[in-house]
């Protein structure tokens, strides 16, 4: 059956299991505290590389990777809001947040400006323009200091050679760029110990076919 942005997009055991490690119980990593309530400017590395600062949180079970991808978003803000809460906006169960639509009502919300729209890709694979407006808007949405949040399915393989296996879907966010934007920095709730990594973001763009992702234009 075809998948569509709208389709369940639960994390299932058997994706879980399929991570490193799969998802132990309620792993958290360690976090500082909530700065100023502003968008943070993304800090600039040499070579072209920009990366927020994320007060990362894994999720406590296998069907809050939406709450838990919203949380490490708004997190670069400076902003610590609690996962059960956004849980219930969101309309989260055990087979998960239905849509991206679920997710860009939330960061709206919560960052108090209209500026996050949703973005489909529906086709089963990227088109060299979906990716093009898949990297202009990381690279957009990073430069004013906000994170992307994307909803995923699948397989892809980081720049390192590991991969990642989501069958049943997932929700990450998209933290940082570099080689301007072709390479993007995942916040990735599943598991704390791969919390982040590096993918292309033809990869990535390949990742959301047929779902979808949240960015500021």
């Amino acid at each position: 059956m075809r998948t569509t942005m709208l389709r369940k997009t639960a994390l299932t055991i058997a994706a879980a299991a399929a991570t490193a490690g799969g998802i132990a119980g309620p792993a958290i990593a360690a976090h500082a505290a909530p700065g100023v309530q502003t968008a943070a400017v993304a800090d600039r590395k040499p070579n072209d590389e920009r990366q927020l600062d994320v007060r990362y949180e894994a999720q406590p079970n296998f069907y809050y990777c939406g709450p838990a991808a919203a949380r490490n978003a708004l997190s670069v803000q400076g902003k610590n809001i609690d996962m059960d809460a956004m849980a219930k906006e969101m309309g989260t169960t055990e087979a998960g947040t239905n849509s991206i639509n679920d997710i860009t009502p939330i960061l709206n919300k919560e960052t108090g400006q209209n500026v996050y729209k949703s973005v489909e890709i529906s086709t089963p694979k990227a088109d060299p323009k979906q990716t093009d407006k898949l990297r202009d808007d990381i690279t957009t949405t990073i430069d004013n200091g906000r994170a992307v949040v994307a909803n995923i399915a699948g397989t892809t393989t980081d720049t390192n050679g590991t991969t990642h296996s989501f069958e049943g879907g997932h929700y990450i966010s998209v933290v940082g760029y570099r080689d301007n934007g072709n390479t993007v920095k995942i916040a990735d709730s599943a598991n704390p110990d791969t919390a982040s990594y590096w993918i292309t973001t033809t990869n990535l763009a390949n990742w959301i076919a047929t779902r979808g992702y949240t960015a500021t234009s």
